[in-house]
């Protein structure tokens, strides 16, 4: 399935949000930028929430029914492998397949050198480029150390995947984007030349780019390198499939994109100028916005967020260890749980709602409530009364956070 040229990654941990969620992409529609929402899940969070693909799937239909949403929409089985990929397939059109647990692996040596044989060549100078593309025998070699092992088990995963979903009903995204290290633009070349030939239709790749891209909070990196690598990535996407024949409009996939606020401008401007697509994942950003107004909504909200607060501060190691590589968390910047709890439900909203120029936001508070939804969930109706009772403002919170900090200067 070829997917349209902007798609944007909605997470719902709770399932309550999927119309002010698609409120918001009806704002960029009706400022003449069509956005297609993917509501995304994995495996871990329908674990840790005690749900099933189905019903995001039902989530997303009914959100598009009430709302008359006439564009194209998606379901994601998120980050999901061979292992975990079954339980999505009647409910999902659109796969992220995740192979960084992969990368580095040892290949077997005669793939590697029939990759060699057919990708290694003359140096790649695509217009634009901050530098030439290396492709020699010891780059390609290189490249196969890191990346062949995965790249053989997305096309595994994929080729599952086709075998019980019809021809052009799902889309998939590859993931890398939680490896040790950055992937290069060269190496990205190559990642694309090894899906090729695994004749996995890729439409949409998420690298791991410079810099941080931390849960929930903004781009931690030097922006400059960042620019480069990111307009780099973009030629070679643009310059590469046609070549190696993978779909047309491929495009890059920002993981943990939201409230990337200082590189938002930047990716904004490059789209732009070389007319590129782009996914890019909001994920918990929802989640947070609820707690923060349910935070505010009155004392049985204000005590049910400080004790949710309480516990994660608690249960510390429990609640961050599935995210340790997406968080940059100062305990020593996290006020004690009973500092918190004497807070009004307005002052520990601010904690949490990321406006940068207020004084009382904390980053680390909320990247800790980022990780601790896994709490909410255990208070149970306790949490989801109060979204019921509480709808209408926290439905307007969710709907401006995505229109107003994200929509808007991603695309506008």
């Amino acid at each position: 399935m070829k997917l349209p040229k902007f798609t944007f990654g909605i997470g719902d941990r709770f399932g309550h949000q999927g119309q002010a969620q698609l409120r918001a992409l009806q704002k960029a529609a009706a400022q003449g930028v069509e956005v297609s929402p993917v509501w995304n899940k994995s495996n871990r969070e329908h674990n840790l929430i005690g749900t099933e693909p189905s019903a995001l799937r039902q989530e997303a239909d009914e959100a598009v029914a009430a709302l008359g949403w006439k564009a194209p929409y998606f379901v994601d089985a998120d980050h999901i492998n061979l292992k975990t990929v079954d339980r999505f397939l009647e409910a999902s059109d659109f796969f992220t397949i995740d192979v960084a647990d992969s990368i580095g692996k040892q290949p077997d040596p005669d793939a590697v050198e029939r990759l060699v044989a057919k990708h290694a060549g003359e140096p790649l100078d695509y217009p634009g480029l901050s530098k030439p593309i290396l492709r020699g025998r010891e780059q390609v070699s290189a490249a196969a150390g890191k990346f062949l092992a995965a790249m053989q088990e997305a096309g595994e995963v994929y080729r599952h995947i086709a075998s019980h979903k019809s021809a052009g009903s799902f889309a998939v995204e590859v993931s890398t984007d939680e490896a040790s290290a950055p992937q290069t633009p060269a190496e990205l070349y190559l990642i694309l030349a090894m899906l090729a030939d695994e004749g996995v239709p890729v439409a949409t790749i998420a690298p791991k780019f410079t810099g941080q891209f931390n849960k929930g909070v903004d781009y931690e990196g030097n922006i400059a390198d960042f620019t480069r690598e990111f307009e780099d990535d973009l030629i070679v996407l643009k310059h590469a499939a046609p070549s190696l024949g993978l779909p047309e409009g491929l495009k890059l996939s920002v993981h943990s994109g939201s409230d990337k606020f200082s590189i938002y401008p930047v990716i904004n401007r490059l789209l732009k100028k070389h007319g590129s697509g782009l996914h890019l994942k909001t994920a918990g950003t929802t989640w947070l916005e609820e707690i923060a107004a349910i935070a505010d909504s009155g004392e049985e909200g204000r005590s049910l967020a400080a004790g949710i607060y309480a516990d994660a501060l608690a249960r510390y190691d429990e609640v961050t260890a599935p995210y340790a590589t997406v968080l940059h968390i100062d305990r020593a910047q996290l006020p004690p749980s009973i500092e918190i709890a004497s807070w009004e439900g307005a002052r520990l909203s601010r904690a949490i709602i990321h406006e940068q120029s207020c004084p009382d936001f904390n980053p680390h508070v909320r990247q800790l409530f980022h990780v601790a939804f896994k709490l909410a969930a255990e208070a149970g109706t306790k949490f989801t009364d109060l979204l019921k009772q509480h709808d209408e403002a926290v439905g307007q919170a969710v709907t401006e956070n995505l229109w107003e900090r994200h929509l808007k200067p991603l695309f506008l």
